[in-house]
Parts: C-alpha cells; structure tokens; sequence
C-alpha cells in the first residue's frame, strides 16, 4: 500500500489531541491505543482516492526526485529517511554540479527547489519531521547567486511568452477556417484565451459545458487546482478574426455537420479532415475512445500555430492563460477580477508575477517625475 495515500489519511500520533472522556472510559484515560487493525485499514481504492487528489505530473515528478534521491543515499551510504542536516546539505550540492543525461547540465533552481519539496514530504508521510534544510537552502542560494553571475539563464525561471491578442491575431491569420481541423483550432486558441484556461482545463470540456446566452456563450469549466467549478461569460470581440464567441459557434455548427452533438468539446481530426476514430494498439483502444485530444496535443496545437507565425519565444499551452493575464491588466482591470475569472487561487504569487509584468511599467516610480 502506498506510504503517500496512508500518510495523508492518517495523522501522527502527535497530531492527536485527547478527546474528551465519555462515561468515564478507564480505558481511553490510560491513554491506551485502543484502534484494532481494521481501524488502521485502508482500502486499495481510498488509498488510490487520496493519491488523486495531486496531479498527474506532480506525483511523477515527485516519485521520480524521490527515486533519484533514494539511489544517491544507497551510493553515499546515508540514511534516507529521516535524513540529517548534513544529508540534505551534501545532496542539493550533488544537485547543483552533476549534470542530468537529457540536458548534459546540473539541474536548474527551480527544480531542486521542487525534488528538497519531494523529499521533505515524504519525510511527513513516513511521520517523521521534516529535515533540517538550513544548509541545503545555503547551497541553493549559493548556486543562484553563481548562475546569475556567470549570466546563466537557469538563473532565471523559464516562463511560457505570453500570447496576446497582436499574437493571437498572427496565429490564425495563417489558419484554413474553412476545414474542420482549423474551426477547431481557432476555437480552442480563442476560448483559450477567454478563459484563461490551463490545457487540462479546456481540453476537459464537453459540449455540454457550452450554453448559448445574449452575450455570447457561458462556458463552465472545472478549475482543479481551487477545486471548483467556474462559469465565464464569452463575449464578442471587436475584431471578427479574434472574436471568440464566433469562433466557437462556427466549430460548434461544424461538429454537428459532422454528427456530433455531444461528448467533448474538443475532439482529433484525421488527416482527411475527418473526426478521427477511436485510436487502437494490439487490438485495444486506446485514448479516449469519444475523441477528446489531450493536454499535450492542445500545447501542440498553440506551439504549432506560433512557430507557423514566425513567432519567437518559449510557446506552450500555458501562453494562453499568461497572456490574458497580462493582457487584462494592461487594460486597467481589478487583479481579483482577473484571478476569479481564470481560477487563480487567492493570492496566487504565479498571478502577481503576471501583473509585475505590466505594473513595473505602469506604476513606475519615474511615471510623472519630471525626467
């Protein structure tokens, strides 16, 4: 059974508090442990439950720093949980100098930063404490501060470029809109952007997640990482090209040409042009078997469309949500506003990165000095 689905279901023991004595229970003023081992039970199911309550990527990423560390320990002869100051120290140093086989480089800051998180939790969900990082935080800043010396851009944490609305207008500008694969691709780029939607999110949607309204279109789409659903208005844009609401409509009439009218929202296209059959391997489907395109292929989509643009920088699914970030606050509009209507949590530090963005320069102090 998984240590991290135990771990979260059940407390330490000095997480438990004494309840309060009922009837006078001789045994339980002991202070004896009286939980029979059913009671220590948990089913493979919950277990598996508990587990996917943490992305997909995250819990790989996780296991695989875990794994890393593991196999350093057993190499350097160190304890692996509950690991000392010096442990911690001498392993993020290990990080910052030996090079990865995929990058032939030492790993950046930030993920260290994500596997000393890996490897702290997994000291809580083994009941331990979590190790002394003041060392290990040492030897991070330490290796910062030389990156950003040397001018190294691992200095500096990568970010998607922000795609916004000139960028968005010269990626579709080269799309077919007559085929159903370019109706689709406009559609997911615009209500993308309109939503400031992560690709998990909008490749998630079905069709019935789509309703007609005056203004356009209320889209519902179900925001993990705050764990709630969010309903956002499409509105019609100014510019027909860039108009989200039409973008939408004219793919939505395209997929009930072709007979679809329910399932997801957003579905493969052969190369015929064709919503796409069911994928197989070995006789067995594979995929979705209703057609829904995945994260992955929605980032290619954006990726794709940008290079076909001449479009430089580091594009990826996530350029849709940045860039209507910095869009609508350029536009002068309530940072809470922004952070409800595309699901950020309260006080999201990715979010107020986002507005810096357009702050630094619109709240400059050298704004109306005189200069």
């Amino acid at each position: 059974m998984s240590s991290a689905g135990r771990a979260l279901a059940v407390p330490a023991a000095s997480d438990i508090v004494d309840a309060e004595l009922v009837n006078g229970d001789e045994t339980a003023a002991s202070g004896v442990d009286v939980r029979t081992a059913r009671d220590r039970h948990l089913s493979a199911e919950t277990v598996a439950a508990i587990e996917a309550s943490a992305a997909a990527s995250t819990r790989r990423a996780y296991a695989a720093d875990r794994e890393a560390y593991l196999a350093w320990c057993r190499q350097e002869d160190r304890t692996v949980v509950p690991a000392s100051a010096e442990t911690m120290a001498e392993w993020v140093r290990h990080l910052t100098v030996t090079p990865r086989p995929r990058t032939d480089r030492p790993a950046g800051p930030l993920t260290i930063e994500r596997a000393m998180s890996a490897v702290t939790t997994w000291h809580l969900e083994q009941g331990h404490a979590k190790p002394n990082m003041r060392g290990a935080r040492a030897v991070l800043n330490a290796y910062k501060d030389r990156l950003a010396e040397q001018k190294d851009e691992a200095a500096r944490a990568r970010q998607a470029t922000a795609a916004l609305p000139a960028q968005i207008r010269a990626m579709l500008a080269g799309t077919n809109r007559t085929t159903l694969a370019g109706r689709r691709n406009a559609a997911l780029v615009l209500l993308g952007f309109a939503t400031a939607a992560r690709v998990s999110e909008l490749v998630s949607l079905d069709l019935a997640d789509v309703t007609g309204a005056e203004h356009g279109y209320d889209v519902t789409l179900y925001r993990k990482k705050v764990r709630k659903h969010t309903t956002n208005a499409i509105l019609y844009g100014t510019d027909p090209a860039t108009c989200p609401v039409r973008a939408l409509r004219t793919y939505l009439t395209a997929l009930a040409e072709a007979g679809r009218h329910d399932g997801p929202l957003f579905v493969r296209v052969d190369r015929w042009d064709r919503l796409a059959p069911s994928l197989t391997r070995h006789g067995r489907t594979i995929g979705d078997p209703a057609g829904r395109i995945t994260a992955e292929a929605a980032a290619e989509v954006i990726g794709r469309l940008a290079d076909a643009a001449g479009l430089t920088g580091d594009w990826s699914g996530h350029s849709l949500r940045r860039g209507f970030a910095t869009a609508a606050r350029a536009a002068g509009h309530d940072p809470l506003e922004i952070a409800r209507t595309g699901g950020w949590a309260d006080g999201s530090r990715v979010l107020a990165r986002y507005m810096e963005d357009v702050d630094r320069v619109k709240n400059s102090p050298l704004v109306g000095i005189g200069l």
